[in-house]
Order: C-alpha cells, then structure tokens, then sequence
C-alpha cells in the first residue's frame, strides 16, 4: 500500500488582517481568514462563482512574519497539513 499524505496547499486572499495573541507560556499565535474562489459557465453561458472560507492559525515564528507581512485582501499560497477542528 502507498503511504498516505496529508498536505494541502490553498491559494486566496485574504479576507482582513491578521490577528495576533500570545498564549500563557508566551507563544505567538496568528489567526487569519483566506478566501479561495473558483468560477465556471452554466448551461446558458453565463458564469457562476463560488467562494470558500479558511480558517489559518499558525505558530511561533511563522506567527510572527504573518503578523508583520500580511493584510486584508494579500494573495497567499500557504502550505501545510491538514488539521480538523470541530466546534459544538
């Protein structure tokens, strides 16, 4: 069997600024909202579109230059592993 991969690479804008915290122990924490679209032509020619929204958190240091070098509406192509969250 072949090994599996998780990675995902998205390619969007950003949809505000990032925002920063820090946890209890001092670790940088940037949160960020990447909007990806695709469009395609109906049956009638005409074109629809479709938007999909992420959410990114990153850590530590690459916390730090995202925080210092992104901004609303920025084109980013982040790359990393797929991790799930689940709200209630």
């Amino acid at each position: 069997m072949a090994a599996c991969v998780n990675k995902v690479i998205l390619v969007g804008y950003l949809g505000k600024d990032p925002e920063q915290r820090f946890t209890q122990s001092g670790r940088p924490v940037t949160s960020f909202t990447l909007a990806t679209s695709e469009t395609w032509k109906v049956g009638d020619g005409e074109r629809e579109q479709r938007t999909e929204w992420f959410n990114v958190v990153v850590w530590n240091r690459l916390a730090e230059v995202c925080k210092t070098y992104l901004y609303l509406s920025r084109a980013v192509a982040p790359s990393s592993k797929a991790v799930a969250s689940f709200r209630a």
